[in-house]
């Protein structure tokens, strides 16, 4: 069986440019940490929508029914990664060209911005149909900038990184993923304990989207202090490798079977995420009967779980190899789905947590040695560009979608078990293409 995982053998010139010198352990972490507050305000601002989306719903869509009131807000929920494709095409042009942290600078100060917008819209009874308008206008711009963050941000670390630490280098920029959605729940959960439930509909809804700018512009001056990455210096000063002219036109060329894999690698980290992470805090409630504290409290130790998996996955993945990970993560994934749906349905309060707290673990170790992968199968003159491209497929696809179609399945076919077979799906996509997998672990990134 042909791997797709495989490149045209690189020049010798080029090969000998790609080995970066050693970073010093006080440098790696100001780029991991500068990598991971990036991250956090993309999940942070995608995760606090997910979590607000009754509340949006009763502010922006005027419907007779609740039902059709949530799908309109999980439909401008999805709308928004409809363009983190044009976002990662933009940003991958500017950070394969200009330079990673100049293509990163731009995308949390963007995200940030258009966060914050959301908490200062006017709801529908004072704007009418332009509350609406706005707000979708708000997630178009977030889904943009997301389109460039968490692909940047894991091709700026992993060419920071030594090829023997790769993979546990860049899965704490994932943690950012999941801590990202931590602190959005925590958020939603203090909010909800600590304010009654009038003023939280009449007002303090809003607070969370504004706190995006304060992580924002923390995020931003740390980036600015960042130095470019070796590999990228490198091209640039390079004689016999040229930086490519149109980054996208050139992965397209080169890399189409790299993008196919790493779309449906991709599957479960994408798709089981949102349903199980994000859409899960409204099935609790809706289907399992729980309160909104517990089932904030429940996806917040789901969040702690998945951050926990991705450091062991990414330890693994080094010593290891990146395919077993993907095979385990993605295999215990696809088993357990329909159980930990049924417990969180019908289980006891600890069974449910426990159930939600698995599926985001297993989850997790395929997402903690994704993006070392990712990077090792790109080229560094398209490297931005082709994992920005292939991660953003798959979130249009699979991701933003998610909360929607979970929502939908229930009410169409009347099974509230619906959403365990969407996660198994996406499983059995990541478990397919990783027999099409070559291993890459230790392998020097190509310039």
């Amino acid at each position: 069986m042909k791997n797709l995982a495989t490149e045209p053998e690189p020049t010798s010139e080029s090969a000998a440019l790609s080995p970066p010198a050693a970073a010093s352990p006080h440098s790696t972490f100001k780029v991991i940490r500068a990598a991971v507050l990036g991250t956090v305000v993309e999940y942070y601002d995608f995760g606090i929508y997910g979590y607000m989306a009754t509340l949006i719903a009763a502010h922006f869509f005027v419907e007779s029914d609740p039902n059709a009131a949530l799908l309109s807000t999980f439909a401008a929920f999805a709308v928004a990664f409809f363009l983190r494709a044009p976002g990662g095409i933009l940003f991958g042009h500017v950070g394969d060209k200009y330079g990673r942290k100049k293509a990163l600078t731009w995308t949390i100060l963007l995200m940030s911005v258009a966060t914050a917008g959301i908490g200062l819209i006017p709801s529908y009874a004072t704007l009418g149909l332009w509350a609406t308008c706005l707000l979708v206008l708000c997630r178009c711009l977030q889904g943009f900038a997301a389109g460039g963050e968490l692909s940047g941000a894991n091709a700026f670390v992993s060419e920071h990184a030594p090829a023997h630490r790769r993979a546990f280098h860049t899965s704490f920029v994932n943690t950012g993923t999941y801590l990202g959605s931590l602190v959005a729940s925590l958020v939603a959960l203090v909010l909800t304990v600590s304010v009654s439930e009038e003023i939280v509909r009449a007002w303090a809804w809003r607070i969370p989207f504004l706190l995006s700018l304060v992580i924002g512009v923390i995020g931003l001056y740390i980036r600015s202090q960042l130095p470019e990455t070796e590999q990228f210096e490198a091209i640039q000063g390079s004689e016999t490798v040229e930086v490519a002219k149109y980054p996208i036109a050139e992965v397209f060329a080169q890399a189409w079977r790299q993008i196919v894999l790493v779309i449906f690698l991709g599957a479960l980290i994408v798709g089981g995420y949102y349903v199980a992470g994000v859409y899960a805090a409204s099935y609790l409630q809706t289907e399992g009967g729980h309160s909104a504290d517990f089932a904030f409290m429940s996806t917040c130790l789901a969040m702690v779980a998945a951050v926990i998996s991705l450091p062991v996955a990414g330890y693994a993945g080094d010593r290891i190899g990146r395919r077993p990970v993907f095979f385990l993560g993605s295999g215990v994934t696809a088993v357990i789905a329909l159980p930990a749906f049924m417990l969180m349905r019908d289980g006891s309060p600890v069974s449910a947590v426990l159930a939600q707290c698995s599926l985001t673990f297993f989850i997790g170790l395929v997402n903690g040695v994704s993006f070392a992968t990712y990077a090792e199968i790109f080229r560094a003159r398209y490297r931005y560009s082709g994992i920005a491209m292939s991660n953003n497929v798959t979130n249009m696809l699979l991701g933003g979608t998610a909360p929607f179609i979970a929502t939908l399945l229930i009410n169409v076919t009347g099974n509230n078990l619906a959403p365990a077979g969407y996660i198994i799906v996406t499983a059995l996509m990541t478990f397919g293409a990783t027999f099409f997998l070559k291993e890459t672990r230790g392998k020097e990134l190509e310039l």
